[in-house]
């Protein structure tokens, strides 16, 4: 295997881990809120936190280094269309993404404080990271999906 075909490779599987963990852990901090349960909710966000740092991070950076690798390689110059494009749209993902870092990290804090304190509710602060949190991450995962698009069909845009 040459390496280009290596870097694609880990690109691909990057791209899946980095779009995959990020919905999973959407998914489960999204429902474990709404059951209003202190204690489910301090262990999911610790877990959605420490998803973040293990899979998220890594896959973060590793994204656009190697797909402006693979572009480069593959003779894609980076003033293409659909590469600027998608380098805005993961642009745009990233800067939603570093601020829900800080929010989960809030939000865990805040049900752990809860649960040690034995409150069976959350309070309004927690709720309100929790809204930040759900409108920041509706427009990343939109713009990853669209990078999606855009790395399979290359389209023309202009």
């Amino acid at each position: 295997m040459n390496a280009y075909l290596l870097i694609k490779t880990l690109h691909i599987l990057s791209s899946v881990l980095l779009v995959g963990t990020g919905f999973g852990s959407a998914f489960y901090l999204f429902f474990i809120n709404r059951t209003g349960s202190v204690q489910a909710i301090a262990a999911v966000s610790r877990l959605v936190v420490r998803a973040d740092w293990w899979f998220t991070t890594p896959t973060v950076l590793f994204q656009p280094l190697s797909g402006l690798w693979l572009a480069h390689t593959a003779g894609w110059a980076w003033n293409t269309p659909w590469v600027m494009v998608s380098v805005a749209l993961y642009t745009i993902a990233g800067l939603c993404w570093l601020p829900v870092v800080w929010i989960q990290i809030q939000m865990h804090r805040i049900a752990v404080e809860t649960a040690e304190c034995g409150h069976a509710t959350l309070p309004a602060l927690y709720w309100r990271y929790a809204r930040m949190w759900e409108c920041l991450g509706y427009p990343a995962f939109v713009a990853l999906l669209v990078v999606y698009f855009l790395m399979v069909s290359k389209p023309a845009l202009l």
